[in-house]
């Protein structure tokens, strides 16, 4: 399985990203260096690079999320595209607060922690659906991994379209996110220009 091995806030100095947007509360002391002036294309690039970093997907996977993207016919296709990767199970986990980063919510899919309508998932790139009910599986509600994870997360918002039952460790999916409940710093624009080249 190939896996994104970069150093976390290397990438977001990079990318110049705020490490808060992955679930992170460090911060980095080194200054990002300032570079030439970036071409059109360069630009383009970067935004792509940030949607991809941002919810651990990799080139093709993306690619194919962009295609299916294309052929929804409600909304553009650079909200369509957003959307799409917001519905990602490891992503919603994250956002109702059962992981700390979006990489230990694939983790947590990934080792059958996981149930959605009753039935277990262990793939983090699922895509929920409104009404989907998605929590813990019951035999690990009590571990103390979850205690300290809802310790560290406990501030944190959970989005509109998502409703979280911490004492249950379970959430349910209300709506499709629109563009403007998705605060990731990434313009989709760039993104579907880039592609349609």
């Amino acid at each position: 399985m190939a896996r994104d091995m970069t150093p976390v806030l290397k990438r977001c100095r990079s990318l110049g990203i705020e490490p808060g947007f992955l679930g992170l509360d460090k911060k980095s002391n080194r200054r990002a260096r300032t570079a030439r002036k970036q071409s059109e294309y360069g630009l383009q690039l970067k935004e792509k690079q940030k949607a991809k970093f941002i919810y651990g997907v990799l080139e093709k996977p993306f690619r194919n999320y962009f295609k299916k993207a294309e052929k929804l016919k409600f909304g553009t296709v650079g909200e369509n595209l957003m959307i799409l990767l917001e519905l990602r199970l490891d992503n919603v986990v994250f956002r109702l607060g059962y992981a700390r980063t979006r990489k230990e919510a694939r983790q947590i899919v990934g080792h059958k922690h996981i149930l959605v309508n009753g039935k277990l998932v262990n793939i983090p790139s699922y895509s929920v659906k409104p009404g989907d009910k998605i929590e813990v599986k019951e035999k690990l509600k009590g571990a103390q991994r979850y205690k300290d994870i809802l310790e560290v997360t406990d501030g944190r918002i959970v989005p509109e379209w998502l409703t979280a039952d911490h004492e249950n460790l379970c959430g349910t999916v209300d709506a499709v996110p629109t563009r403007e409940q998705i605060d990731v710093p990434v313009n989709e624009v760039q993104i579907v220009e880039l592609y349609s080249k």
